[in-house]
């Protein structure tokens, strides 16, 4: 696949890749000075307790749904300490529910809804304000922007910020944040495999070995194989992975890690199944799903697939200053491509729901996406306590640099996809991919600095304050081709401040309650392109405000968290023809209004539970100058369900036997543009039973959807992307 991607100009970080590498070497060896610059003493290792504490909370996030601590907020942090909603989700939850990919694990957090567009995760709903198309979900911190379907077999935890954060992130953050922790190399030796079979001829093996290789250093290598015929919702799943860390001066003052990512998709996909209508023109302006056709049925062409490849590479150095601050620099360097070869079918002319039956016809037409994208992002944090002036403080302060290269190409030629009828579902017709023509149709770069600084002072004996600043300057180019010309050029550059203000009062070690108020802001070039007007266009600005809560149980075991929040977009895109001749107009506003409840942890010391639920009764367009259904002002915005979470509860039994269910649910939505369309509220329930042989040895049985619901998973305008149906999964997992 063609790679080759010049630009019309001169940007002002670096021309490629391979020139921002010095740069990261520089940020590398700038922590390396800090070394020199401490007491010129010897590099001493930090008291064992520190190395206990890690190994504390890594032994947490195994064997509890509950979490003390984040990593998403800058620097590890308490929970407590932020003021800002949090929803983790552990290692462990990973585990007893078998959430495979991202999306799985998202599906258990409340407020989270998805657009059904191209496949995979392209479009994140959260608060019913976008995650800026995969812009915002990070790997440790980190961007991590690329197209591809992501799997948790290296993620130790999972972590969902809620409410505006261009603070911590720079642009995007409307809606929140996702943060994929991935797993650490350790100064142990612990090894485990996992291996699942189930329906649909399922098989996944899963390994995370961990070798001790001195008294502070381990290497660690999670691989993963998983491959079926179809993932209960219409598509094979055919992947590999495979991420290795080095990790040595663990617990110590000078700290390394070095990490490698390579992911292998090579799935089938599913990419989606057309609203149905009645034929009646009384009743022609509704539409719901198509109940006769079952999650599982595929009525694409066994030539189908959605291959993808994510390979990067990422190099840190922690350094740990006497003073109890500490400096962390890291580097990662990404490749990431995609092809996808789908199919979108359609009714025959004339087919509602009276009248659709097997001998229905269904044409095929093709949906298809290939791009790659190259990265390199450079972040350098620094956290210090102190006191100053009576108070106490904590800041966090950094300097992030990143360039981002993406090229999509168009798929031309080749032969017509024959049509089918609704009685042949699988039907096996296939045709030539190989035979289309491949050709770059665009291409985008950016260029992205970000400057930030936070101070979470201590004003009083209960009571902290939090204030902090962002600068962001964005460089973005963009070209369009055909046949190897040029047919547009445009370019635009970004700069912009963010905010963040917050205040916590804490009256014990068991309650905290918080008030915040944070902006972001979303420029042009999130969906990674420009056009004449939106490349004259500043950025849509956003804020979100929030009171809320954590409270522990008095055991500590238990955890509860409360918010109340009121998120708005105040100057949203629009386009206006009469006015708007040379860039969109910033005259829109929504807002949503709700209430978020997480609640986790063990209610007895046999009794453990999790909860995330959202109810948002308040979310409207409150300006717009579109005309279309669903899009309107004062009507409530697509993928905006007024109810939404998940569940999870096990009891263990005997000392061998622990059982759990739980429970996934919306209440109705609608698409981002409504043309008369309402999915249906939902329920799906899911069982599990484990059965511990001895400390080595367990075997797990999950049901996942145990009554086959069928339910809308992603919506768009004329279709959408059934939930899975019914699936029985059981795992062996041996420990040695």
């Amino acid at each position: 696949m063609p790679t080759t991607r010049p630009f019309p100009s001169p940007t002002p970080l670096a021309a490629n890749p391979a020139t921002l590498l010095p740069l990261g070497a520089m940020l590398l060896a700038g922590s390396f000075s800090a070394v020199a610059q401490d007491t010129g003493t010897e590099a001493v290792k930090t008291l064992k307790p520190v190395t206990i504490t890690e190994k504390a909370e890594e032994a947490q996030g195994k064997d509890s749904v509950r979490a003390t601590t984040t990593s998403i907020g800058k620097g590890k942090q308490e929970l407590r300490d932020i003021p800002q909603s949090i929803t983790v989700v552990t290692e462990k939850l990973v585990d007893d529910r078998n959430l495979d990919t991202l999306k799985d694990v998202l599906h258990n957090t409340a407020g989270v809804t998805f657009l059904a567009a191209e496949g995979g995760e392209e479009d994140i709903r959260l608060r019913g304000f976008s995650l800026a198309q995969t812009g915002d979900i990070f790997v440790d911190g980190m961007r991590d922007p690329a197209f591809y379907d992501r799997d948790t077999f290296n993620s130790d935890k999972i972590e969902l910020l809620r409410g505006s954060a261009s603070m911590l992130f720079g642009r995007g953050s409307t809606g929140g944040a996702v943060n994929q922790s991935s797993k650490q190399g350790r100064a142990i030796d612990d090894h485990e495999i996992s291996t699942t079979v189930g329906m649909y001829n399922y098989r996944r093996v899963t390994g995370d070995f961990n070798i001790q290789t001195g008294e502070d250093s381990g290497l660690r290598i999670n691989a993963m194989v998983t491959k079926a015929d179809n993932n209960a919702a219409g598509s094979s799943i055919d992947k590999r992975g495979i991420a290795a860390n080095y990790r040595w001066g663990i617990g110590t003052k000078d700290e390394f890690s070095v990490g490698i990512m390579s992911l292998d998709n090579d799935n089938g996909i599913n990419y989606g199944v057309r609203w149905i209508r009645p034929t009646s023109t009384a009743a022609a302006t509704t539409a719901g799903l198509n109940t006769a056709i079952a999650p599982q049925s595929y009525y694409g062409m066994a030539s189908d697939y959605n291959k993808g490849n994510a390979d990067y590479i990422t190099a840190s150095h922690t350094h740990r200053f006497e003073d109890e601050s500490e400096l962390k620099t890291s580097v990662r360097r990404g490749v990431y491509t995609r092809d996808q070869r789908a199919t979108l079918w359609n009714y025959a002319t004339g087919t509602g729901i009276n009248n659709y039956s097997d001998a229905t016809v269904l044409t095929r037409g093709a949906q298809n996406k290939i791009q790659d994208l190259n990265s390199v992002y450079l972040q350098t944090d620094y956290t210090k306590k102190f006191s100053a002036f009576g108070l106490k403080h904590e800041v966090f302060t950094g300097v992030d640099l990143a360039q981002e290269n993406k090229n999509v190409f168009r798929v031309t030629g080749g032969a017509t996809r024959p049509s089918t009828i609704a009685a042949t579902p699988n039907d096996g017709a296939s045709i030539d991919e190989s035979a289309r023509v491949v050709s770059r149709a665009n291409a985008f770069q950016a260029d992205n600095l970000g400057v930030y600084a936070m101070d979470l002072v201590q004003v009083a004996e209960h009571w902290k304050v939090l204030g902090g600043l962002r600068f962001d300057r964005m460089r973005g180019n963009y070209i369009t081709e055909n046949a190897g010309l040029w047919t547009g050029s445009y370019e635009q550059t970004v700069n912009d401040w963010s905010q963040r203000v917050g205040a916590l009062y804490q009256p014990n070690e068991l309650a905290s309650y918080h008030i915040s108020w944070g902006t972001s802001f979303n420029t042009s070039a999130d969906t990674y392109s420009y056009t004449t007007t939106s490349q004259n266009t500043p950025p849509e600005q956003s804020r979100n405000f929030e009171i809320g809560a954590k409270l522990d149980s008095a055991d500590k075991r238990y955890t509860t968290r409360l918010a109340l929040f009121h998120s708005t977009k105040f100057n949203e895109r629009n386009t206006d023809p009469d006015s708007a001749a040379t860039q969109m107009l910033l005259s829109g506003r929504r807002h949503a209004s709700g209430i978020e409840v997480d609640f986790s942890g063990m209610l007895t010391s046999k009794w453990e539970i999790y909860g995330s639920y959202m109810w948002m009764p308040d979310a409207m367009i409150d300006v717009s100058n579109s005309t279309a259904n669903g899009a309107r002002e004062g009507e409530r915005p697509g993928l905006t369900p007024i109810h939404s979470g998940t569940v999870w509860t096990t009891y263990q039994f005997t000392p061998e036997l622990r059982l759990g269910t739980g429970v996934n649910f919306r209440s109705e939505q609608t698409p981002a543009t409504n043309p008369g369309v309402v999915a249906p509220g939902y329920a799906t329930l899911d069982l599990m039973g484990e059965y511990k042989f001895n400390e080595k040895v367990v075997l797990k049985v999950n049901l996942t959807n145990a009554l086959d619901k069928l339910y809308a998973d992603g919506l768009y305008t004329t279709f959408y992307t059934p939930g899975p149906g019914r699936n029985l999964q059981a795992t062996l997992n041996l420990k040695f």
